[in-house]
């Protein structure tokens, strides 16, 4: 980016050039009057958060006094708001960072007029037992997007079949489905351009979690004293293992995401002393700030050379390991 002469730059010279991430599928076509374009920024940006900073309070005077403690505060009376106080909520619990955070708040709001379902689809990494239905439905489907919209679907049911059963059990049926849907998850819902994954989120919801991100909601949940092993917990897709193979094959703590990729692809190799027809599989490993950006995660040489042999050696039907790098 050249840089202009503009207060969002501060003391850095104009006219020279730095590093911005740039976005591969949204774009203003045609400013406001009076508008000029002078930076675009996220996480990849090196300067990003200063331009940020300077936009922020030198430019529009905004003080910093946010704290999350006033959030969760504010969050709990809209909560006791919209929830009737004779009304139930039911929470889909799958014991991930983002609805574990988001049912202590809303339990904090209602109290024991919050009932949490953990739904076993057959597609998690380790109730109620839906895996028969879930799979059924799945055979025979290979593409992503319809795996993603047929559990969303299964979802919906099995939580309108829990809420008549609550019903006869309580006498009243929930009137809230309560769902952790973060900011990125939005974002990534929007249809094109700069459309990405779909998010089955369709009925009467609670989603007091949408304005923020991962990190943020961790902060939340610090607050709230959930426990560090559920706010440590590495990021798993709603869909389970239907969108992706099972394979952890990093040390957690150091990425934001790890696991491997079963490639329906055979290689050529020599394993022992015979050539070999086998398939391939792609370590993925990503670190990323706000579950928007991301970027590869770097293993190193001894961890790698480790892991493959381990992989080519134990696994049969294994002849070669790469690393996937995309950011």
């Amino acid at each position: 980016m050249q840089m202009p002469s503009s207060a969002l730059y501060g003391e850095a010279d104009t006219g020279k050039r730095q590093t911005v991430w740039m976005s591969h599928g949204d774009e203003v076509v045609k400013l406001p009057q009076g508008f000029e374009v002078v930076a675009r920024s996220v996480t990849h940006s090196p300067q990003g958060m200063e331009t940020l900073r300077l936009f922020l309070f030198d430019v529009c005077g905004i003080k910093a006094d946010w704290k999350m403690q006033d959030v969760l505060d504010e969050e709990i009376k809209t909560i006791q708001t919209m929830v009737g106080p004779d009304e139930h909520v039911v929470c889909a619990l799958s014991g991930g960072v983002d609805s574990t955070v988001a049912a202590t708040l809303v339990h904090k709001a209602i109290g024991d007029r919050l009932h949490c379902v953990f739904v076993d689809n057959g597609l998690l990494s380790t109730c109620v037992d839906a895996s028969e239905q879930f799979l059924s439905k799945l055979k025979g489907v290979e593409d992503p997007e319809q795996k993603r919209k047929i559990i969303g679907r299964e979802f919906i049911a099995v939580f309108d079949d829990f809420g008549h059963k609550l019903e006869q059990k309580i006498g009243k049926r929930p009137e809230f489905l309560v769902q952790g849907t973060l900011y990125p998850d939005v974002i990534e819902s929007c249809p094109p351009p700069g459309s990405g994954r779909t998010h089955s989120h369709t009925i009467k919801a609670i989603t007091m979690l949408v304005d923020f991100k991962r990190y943020e909601v961790r902060k939340l949940g610090s607050i709230l004293n959930v426990p560090d092993s559920f706010l440590k917990r590495h990021p798993f897709p709603g869909p389970g293992l239907a969108v992706r193979v099972l394979g952890d094959v990093t040390r957690f703590g150091h990425s934001s995401s790890a696991f491997a990729v079963f490639l329906p692809v055979q290689t050529v190799g020599v394993q022992g002393d015979q050539r070999t027809h086998s398939n391939a599989v792609v370590l993925r490993a990503i670190t990323s700030e706000d579950g928007m950006t991301a970027d590869w995660y770097y293993f190193g040489h001894e961890f790698l050379v480790d892991v493959v042999n381990k992989i080519c050696n134990n696994v049969r039907g294994i002849n070669r390991v790469c690393q996937d790098i995309t950011s």
